[in-house]
Parts: C-alpha cells; structure tokens; sequence
C-alpha cells in the first residue's frame, strides 16, 4: 500500500456504484443480491424473524446520465410478519466533475455518519448490525435529501461531509430539513500491510420536540408495554434522541498488502444519544458500542467474533424504563468467490426490559448477481 491508497480509495469508492465504464444512458449496469437466512429463535431488537425467511434483497440500476451526473437506483425486497414488502432504498445522481474534490449528492441515499451506516447491509460480515445500530438507527438510516462532501488535499485520507435530509424516515414531524449531520473521516497507511480509518459523526433530529411528540412516544411506549417491550420493527429507529455521536475507529492487516489472501479487521463503534423529549433529565439518554474482529485466514473461509452492548432509556409518559441488552455474536463464512457466501452464526443476548432476549443460530447465504461495484474500506 502507498502513503496515499486512502485518499485514492475514496475517490474511487465515491464512483464505485457507476465505476465500471461499461455502462451508459442505453445499458445501465444491473445487480442483484439475494439474502436468505434460517433463524432458530426470535431474539431482542432483531430485523430477522424466526424460521425461514428473506433478508436484505436488492435489485440496483446504476449508470453514467452524461460527462457531469451520475445515477443509481437500489429497491429492497424483504419479508415482515408474513408479508412482502418492497421499499425505494437508494434513488439518487451524484456529480463527477466538480473542482476542488467536491461530491454532491442528492435524491434518497443512506446516511454516511458512523462507520457501516454508508454500507449496504450485504457487505457485512455478520447476518445483521449491532444491536446499538438496529435500535438507534433502525439497521441502517437512509433518507431524502443533499449531501455534499470534501477530500482534502493532504497526504493522508481525509473527507469532510454534511447531509441535510427530510427525517421523516428516522422519526415523524412536520420539519422542511428535519435531520442534519456532520462528518470527518480521516485514516492512512502503516507500511505495506496495515491501514486505518477513524471517524467523527453528528445526527442532529429537529422533529423531537413539542408536546405532540411526547403524546406519541407515551402512545408508542404503552403499546410496547402491553407487547413486552420487543421493539421489533421492519424498517425505521425504535428509540431516538435529538442529538445522535457516532466515533469509529477500523484497523485492517493484510500481509504485503494482499487482502486476497489473508487478511485480519478489527472495527469498533460508539453511539450516545440525548434529549430523548421534553421530560428528559441529563441521565436520560440511549448508549451503546460494539467491537468485532474479523480474520480471513483462508482465500475463501473467514470467522468473527462481536460484542456489543446498548444501555436505553424507554419513555413512559414522564418518566423512563431502563433497558440494557448485551450481544455476543460469533461466525465462520464461506465465500467460493466475491459473489457469493455462505455464513453460520451463533448470536448470545443477555438483556432486562426484553422478553425476546434469546440464543439463537442463524444460517445465511448472499449472492450477487451481475454488476458489482467496490466495497467501502
């Protein structure tokens, strides 16, 4: 690896969707992954029901529009509670030619704050996000809006970013621009063989506040009572904060630089969210973190191990539950080539305040079919 493989990688990855030159106007490029997985027990703040089921299916449309735009189209496929649902996940143009190292994007795309929120959920190495990410961010927070990002010229990595977006994906309100972030990312190279990436985010939601909120929330938390306090949902946050933190950090050690062969990723991330509503006192608020390793000691085998922990603050009227769940997962993934793999899972919850919290096995397989475009860092 070069003192600049970051920067360079960034660059590329911003085209990544658009990257392979082939397609155009009369020929987009096309792709499809399918995720199905088999899960023995229902277990807390999961996204994946027990049994057979569909995960994360997409179908993507990308292409050059001419010399200054780009476009993509992802729609997702996914089963809940016994029905199919199709939902709109990526509808946006991007620019190609701006001076200055300058990207804007604009249309429905995923948040780029925190480090796998950017990242679609096939790219992972384990079956789903950390439990932190399914409560407070719904698995992975995508929405309508504008971004705009900077590369600075410096010899190591480092990206500048802000998003306004319309926020009624993340929690429900009459705001024009209900959600804002701020972001910096920044990493290098250590020799051949080592690189790194650290990250600094800021979600601010503008549609917490106000009486009429809290009204919701106390509705929204006494269903959750009579229910047991699953909180399971298909799609969108199950608690939110007016300010969201996010602080990353990702190693990654291949030797010689020769991550087909082998290769070892150790990833962390922490969340702390605040100003719950109206009634929330300073020690009223959601935090969790995850950490994972995960080494490819094998072309085509893999394992992992994550743990993770959430600490929430459940609103009932003016006061607040407690919640805590603790998440161990582990994994071994066979990939026979990039477009395909085939993964086991062992997850462990330890938890107070969920009656879901369980064991449980899953078996997972993702595979892509057509136009692949380069994954994140």
């Amino acid at each position: 690896m070069s003192p600049l493989t970051l920067r360079t990688s960034a660059l590329a990855l911003a085209l990544a969707p658009f990257a392979t030159g082939q397609a155009n106007e009369l020929n987009p490029d096309i792709s499809v992954v399918l995720d199905g997985y088999y899960k023995q027990n229902a277990t807390a703040l999961s996204h994946r029901e027990e049994g057979f089921g569909l995960g994360h299916t997409e179908l993507s449309l990308s292409a050059p529009v001419d010399d200054l735009f780009e476009g993509r189209l992802t729609s997702v496929l996914e089963d809940h509670d016994g029905e199919s649902e199709v939902e709109l996940e990526e509808a946006f143009l991007q620019t190609t030619a701006m001076p200055w190292n300058l990207s804007v994007r604009g249309g429905r795309f995923l948040s780029q704050v925190g480090y796998l929120n950017s990242r679609h959920l096939h790219e992972d190495d384990f079956v789903e996000r950390p439990a932190v990410y399914r409560a407070l961010l719904g698995s992975h927070y995508f929405d309508d809006g504008l971004r705009l990002n900077l590369l600075l010229p410096t010899p190591f990595y480092w990206q500048l970013g802000a998003e306004a977006f319309d926020g009624n994906r993340l929690s429900e309100g009459d705001e024009d621009i209900g959600v804002y972030t701020v972001n910096t990312r920044f990493g290098g190279d250590i020799g051949q063989s080592q690189s790194w990436q650290a990250g600094l985010s800021y979600l601010r939601n503008r549609q917490i506040h106000g009486e009429d909120d809290h009204e919701e929330e106390e509705e929204h938390g006494h269903e959750h009572e009579e229910a047991g306090h699953d909180h399971e949902h298909a799609h969108g946050a199950a608690y939110t904060g007016e300010n969201l933190y996010i602080a990353d950090l990702v190693w990654k050690w291949s030797p010689d630089g020769n991550t087909r062969q082998q290769q070892l990723t150790l990833s962390g991330e922490y969340l702390y969210a605040d100003d719950l509503n109206e009634f929330a006192g300073s020690g009223d608020s959601h935090e969790g973190w995850y950490a994972s390793a995960v080494y490819q000691f094998a072309p085509q085998w893999s394992a992992g191990a994550r743990y993770g922990r959430i600490d929430l603050s459940e609103p009932h009227g003016d006061h607040f539950h407690d919640q805590v769940l603790k998440e161990t997962d582990v994994m071994l993934a066979w990939s026979h080539s990039h477009f395909s793999t085939v993964r086991l899972q062992y997850t462990h919850q330890d938890g107070e305040g969920f009656e879901d919290a369980d064991n449980t096995v899953m078996v997972q397989y993702v595979l892509s079919l057509g136009a692949h475009g380069a994954h994140g860092f």
